[in-house]
């Protein structure tokens, strides 16, 4: 498989304070990686320096062979590069379906509605509430709406920040449900994710991070039966595994 994305000797802070150190990866297309972690490891932290929100102390970021120094988010946005924020940043005072073709702005309304018809496919609760303001959907229904107004910017990366946050377990399987079908039809990704269970489950790789450091990397089966992931991601007390507390 081709590269798509290169990340090398990353390191991003706030002043003095090292949130991400010298961290290095790869992602080839159609492959989709995970990172792990507790609250403050810097995985949210990596995403912002990857859509430009952040820059970076040291360290290249290179998407498609190009050097992203000097490109503002939009232009990141521009070359396919799509974030789904953690607290979802919806537009709450706009309906579902206004939310959504805001996703495709860079596009100029090139097959808006075939786009909009593609959401409402893979997410066919978005079209029963297509003209509900967004702002009065449940929890899971907003994170639906903001994965469906990134996927209408037809990224070439999806990154997805903590989708499980703030959900029921029920409503969690469906986003990650719905996750999984994108990796099945080929969409390069990389989940950051404290639940560490379904991460594995829909990933190709994955990477725990730890106070800014990669402390454990590998294939998901690899990690799995990592004693330091199983010791303290992946056995019965888990502690994040039943984080999910709002419908």
């Amino acid at each position: 498989m081709a590269e798509l994305l290169n990340v090398a000797n990353l390191t991003v802070g706030y002043g003095d304070a090292i949130a991400v150190d010298n961290i290095s990866f790869s992602i080839d297309r159609s492959e989709f990686v995970t990172f792990i972690g507790p609250n403050g490891a810097g995985k949210t932290t990596l995403l912002n320096s990857l859509i430009g929100v952040l820059s970076p102390k040291a360290g290249a970021i290179t998407f498609d062979g190009e050097d992203l120094k000097e490109l503002r988010p939009e232009a990141r946005v521009a070359r396919g590069m799509v974030i789904v924020p953690e607290r979802r940043e919806l537009f709450a005072g706009l309906s579902v379906e206004d939310n959504l073709r805001l996703g495709a702005f860079l596009r100029r309304r090139r097959g808006m509605a075939a786009g909009l018809e593609r959401i409402y496919a893979l997410l066919p609760k978005l079209k029963e509430r297509r003209r509900q303001l967004a702002g009065t959907l449940s929890g899971g229904e907003q994170q639906m709406v903001a994965i469906g107004r990134a996927l209408m910017a037809e990224p070439r990366l999806l990154m997805l920040d903590e989708p499980s946050t703030g959900l029921a377990p029920r409503i969690t399987e469906e986003i990650f449900e719905t996750i999984n079908h994108l990796k099945a039809g080929g969409m390069t990704g990389i989940l950051v994710e404290q639940n560490a269970h379904l991460a594995l489950s829909v990933a190709d790789r994955g990477f725990v991070l730890e106070v800014g450091n990669v402390v454990a990397s590998g294939d998901v089966d690899s990690l799995r039966q990592d004693p330091r992931v199983l010791a303290a991601y992946l056995g019965s007390g888990d502690r994040y595994r039943d984080a999910a507390i709002d419908a």
